[in-house]
């Protein structure tokens, strides 16, 4: 493995990129216009009991991109950027993962991140392919072991504000929202009410049909996240502590890898950021400005050409 990283570092606003310079989902469709599709439901029966759910937008036969969303999230997380990217000639594919969104609840309750590994080297292996795998927090770590400890190639791989060097102020901070109503909501009003005062900084939406998606109504009429309440529990992804590993499946990273950050984020701090790229023999990096943890729902327009960029410079369209 080679010794030395050649990291390449941008700043993205608005307008362009400048470079150098030094658990909720959101709608994260674009107001761009965006060249229709064709859209379908996929699905991966990774175990006899267990199957996953997703979405696919583009042709099968293009080179796929598969998308990984955070803890908490579901795939409507991605659509947005899917669709560009599908637009442009990509296969985008968007997965529920298990336990969460409308894909099945483990019925072992086994979280651990070793099981979104399996899961996603099962789904990676139904493709003609290889995919690049886009991984936002959860999604980015099950990608960086599974490439970086069990081997799996990819021709790609974007991590979206996630690194081996998680900062512990950030990651209670989500748990504790994540935590903080077991017993759901009223309504979808009291919902919004909820994720307005945890994500201050984003301008809130009238329309709720994107947040329905994300929330499943009870028998009791009661509105609650659409994941498996065990997924916080001791069987859940508690490796991600474990930051040892996470550097360790760091260093075999060969293949080029995008780290997306938001600069306001409290989960990946500059320093972890720049700590992650050292490892990286084909590392870059992109610094989202007016994002936080959720770069994709903060600023989708910039996090999708962000990532657009990154695959057409550095893989070929099949």
């Amino acid at each position: 493995m080679p010794t030395t990283s050649t990291v390449s570092s941008c700043v993205w606003t608005e307008e362009h990129c400048h470079e150098p310079l030094d658990c909720i989902d959101a709608d994260c469709s674009s107001d761009a216009e965006v060249p229709l599709t064709a859209q379908s439901e996929v699905s991966f029966q990774v175990t006899p009991q267990l199957r996953l759910v997703g979405e696919a937008w583009g042709e099968p036969g293009s080179q796929p991109v598969l998308f990984l969303h955070g803890g908490g999230q579901t795939r409507y997380s991605w659509k947005g950027t899917a669709q560009t990217l599908a637009a442009q000639g990509w296969y985008a594919v968007a997965i529920d993962h298990r336990g969460h969104g409308e894909s099945d609840w483990a019925p072992d309750a086994d979280y651990s991140l070793d099981a979104f590994v399996r899961d996603l080297q099962f789904i990676t292996s139904s493709f003609h392919t290889p995919p690049v795998v886009v991984g936002a927090s959860l999604g980015g770590l099950t990608a960086l072991l599974a490439s970086g400890e069990s081997g799996l190639e990819l021709p790609g791989l974007v991590l979206v504000d996630i690194a081996p060097r998680i900062e512990k102020e950030g990651a209670h901070r989500i748990a504790s929202f994540m935590n903080s109503r077991p017993d759901g909501f009223e309504s979808l009003e009291e919902a919004a009410e909820v994720i307005a005062s945890f994500t201050p900084e984003r301008k809130r939406k009238s329309d709720h049909t994107t947040l329905a998606k994300n929330l499943r109504q009870g028998e009791d009429g009661r509105f609650r996240w659409h994941w498996d309440p065990r997924f916080l529990s001791a069987t859940g992804p508690v490796q991600l502590r474990d930051r040892e590993r996470l550097f360790a499946a760091a260093r075999n990273l060969e293949m080029p890898t995008l780290l997306v950050r938001g600069r306001q984020s409290d989960i990946v701090s500059e320093e972890g950021a720049a700590e992650f790229l050292k490892l990286l023999p084909r590392g870059e990096f992109v610094d989202v400005s007016d994002a936080g943890h959720m770069v994709a729902g903060d600023r989708n327009d910039i996090f999708t050409n962000a990532v657009a960029t990154f695959l057409t410079d550095k893989l070929s369209l099949v």
